[in-house]
């Protein structure tokens, strides 16, 4: 999703804002969130599972697992 995108969303709601500003508050705040997203991240154990997921290649379904 483009800053100019969320500046859209943002004015549906009634907030005038400018999607530079949103540029600044990602550069801003971004690497705060990052901080506090790994602090709380659970750790991976020694067994974990990743669903399947499917391309679609030309015609044909490949799985990807």
């Amino acid at each position: 999703m483009s800053y100019r995108h969320v500046e859209e969303l943002l004015e549906e709601r009634g907030v005038p804002i400018d999607h530079a500003t949103i540029q600044r508050w990602v550069v801003k705040y971004s690497p705060l969130l990052e901080e506090a997203f790994h602090r709380r991240k659970r750790p991976v154990w020694v067994s974990w599972r990743m669903d399947e997921t499917y391309i679609k290649v030309k015609v044909r379904r490949e799985s990807t697992v």
